[in-house]
């Protein structure tokens, strides 16, 4: 596990003056996935509209709705990677009034980079 972790942590630090990273909270991942939520099934984009669309995918996990679903993909849950690779990725809008720096990192007042608690805002903003 520390080694995914290390590895995962390396990989960041090479695409971090290109991304913006954090630890988004409860309420930032469950309205990710009720706003802008796929699951993938057989490699074709499905809206998630009820229940079944997870329950049929992921029912064998115990995973069986979208409170399951976003409370598996919150706490990194024993079937995370199953859950993670069910959803597909989410397509955010450009952040209304644009970006500060995109050539500084966030702690120079930058947008790039590990902004921890503060993805929060940023996701909203772009959602």
């Amino acid at each position: 596990s520390s080694v995914s972790t290390q590895s995962t942590g390396e990989m960041l630090r090479i695409a971090e003056p290109y991304i913006a990273y954090g630890y988004p909270n409860l309420k930032t991942v469950r309205e990710l996935i009720y706003k802008r939520g796929f699951g993938k099934e057989n490699g074709q984009r499905m809206p998630i509209n009820d229940n079944s669309v997870i329950e049929e995918s992921l029912g064998k996990y115990g995973i069986t709705s979208i409170e399951d679903l976003i409370h598996e993909i919150f706490t990194v849950g024993p079937h995370f990677k199953q859950a993670n690779n069910f959803l597909w990725h989410f397509m955010l809008s450009c952040g209304k009034g644009g970006l500060r720096k995109v050539n500084n990192h966030f702690v120079e007042g930058g947008d790039f980079g590990n902004r921890e608690r503060f993805i929060n805002n940023m996701v909203r903003n772009m959602n």
